[in-house]
């Protein structure tokens, strides 16, 4: 993009007396190194050419282009006569100075009839670039470019096959929402359990078999999630766990969450439900629609007498998480997990799922809803 601003700048006098705005990085040591790159442009070839700048800042003709790292993005505000403004990596930054920053820019399109271009690698699901891509009323013409544009011209095509076989290939190369790669599950354990879960999927749900249902209320803006699984008995005789179902559902009315749930169960009656039990009015209306008391503690639930089984997620949030791990290392190495590949939200919130000393980082986490059902389906059982 700055080899196309310095070309604009200087083919014509369109720009003059004009500014363009580049945001990128989130240090004035990186604008600077930015304003220095577009400097370079024109070092080879007239090595004498001293041009006006300070240390984010460049005069080029007549334009004058300015370089803010992020932590700066409220200085935006307040300029007039502003061409361009060019975001780099804008799905990469904080939520907060995303939402900061379309405030900012959004009224120099009007202002001064700006060109605003969003940049971006793909990050996680529901991000910037992603609401953007699929809100039908923006204002943003969308222009993809995956690795197939590049191929034998800036990537040669064995330098691909190579970067195919990593697991940020998809999300660095091919516009795949992925989130970043997480530090909680190994990529090839996932592959594991999603070729299996492939192998399984045409086996038919059975009434007879053990099913555990994790329900992920959600609060206020957050979604609701659901997950199945069911266990197997293979003609080989072998024990394995399979995903049946992983649903979210946003801004979902509670009862219409335990209507699905109590339907669920007058179909497969063999069902254990495990729900967060921080949100005691939707444990309550679970445990109404089952004909339960109302009268529990977490601490004192018991699967011998109750369908509808309360788990404290506060209290057990990092003993779940290591539950988790473990789980999956244990069915993993054991063949046990299976997970259909269509189940790829779920997919995606294994690969993206990112832990400090045992607390899921939720923000780094894509569907984080969903794996919450998954840890909860997964307490209905006991892997040795």
């Amino acid at each position: 993009m700055i080899r196309y601003f310095a070309w604009k700048i200087l083919s014509s006098s369109e720009l003059d007396h004009k500014s363009i705005f580049i945001v990128s990085g989130t240090r004035e040591e990186h604008a600077n190194y930015i304003k220095e790159k577009l400097q370079q442009l024109f070092e080879k070839n007239f090595p004498f050419l001293n041009l006006e700048s300070r240390y984010t800042e460049l005069w080029l003709k007549k334009t004058w282009i300015k370089v803010f790292p992020t932590k700066n993005i409220k200085d935006i505000r307040g300029y007039f006569e502003t061409s361009f403004i060019f975001v780099d990596e804008s799905d990469y930054l904080d939520e907060s100075i995303q939402d900061e920053l379309i405030h900012a820019i959004s009224p120099y399109e009007e202002k001064s009839n700006c060109k605003i271009i969003l940049c971006s690698t793909p990050n996680r699901p529901d991000g910037l670039m992603q609401r953007i891509e699929n809100d039908p009323n923006s204002k943003y013409y969308k222009l993809k470019l995956d690795y197939t544009y590049g191929l034998d011209k800036i990537y040669d095509r064995q330098f691909i096959e190579k970067k195919k076989l990593e697991p940020e290939f998809e999300r660095e190369y091919n516009l795949k929402y992925l989130g970043k790669i997480g530090n909680v599950f190994n990529p090839l354990q996932i592959d594991q359990s999603i070729k299996l879960g492939n192998e399984l999927n045409d086996i038919p749900i059975s009434n007879y078999n053990f099913h555990s249902v994790g329900v992920d209320f959600g609060f206020s803006s957050s979604k609701t999630a659901r997950g199945m699984t069911e266990h197997l008995k293979t003609d080989e005789g072998e024990d394995k766990i399979i995903v049946r179902f992983s649903e979210e559902y946003d801004k979902a009315n509670p009862q219409t969450i335990v209507d699905i749930c109590y339907s669920l169960y007058r179909k497969h009656w063999n069902t254990l439900f495990y729900v967060d039990g921080a949100n005691r009015g939707a444990v309550n209306l679970m445990k109404v629609a089952f004909d339960e008391s109302l009268n529990w503690d977490t601490k004192d639930v018991s699967p011998e007498i109750m369908k509808i089984i309360p788990v404290n997620f506060t209290t057990e949030h990092k003993q779940m998480l290591s539950h988790l791990q473990s789980h999956l290392h244990v069915m993993i190495n054991k063949n046990y997990l299976a997970i259909p590949k269509q189940f790829d939200k779920l997919i995606t919130s294994l690969r993206t799922a990112y832990a400090r000393e045992y607390n899921l980082d939720k923000e780094q986490t894509s569907y984080d809803d969903l794996l919450d059902a998954l840890r909860l389906s997964l307490k209905g059982y006991q892997i040795e």
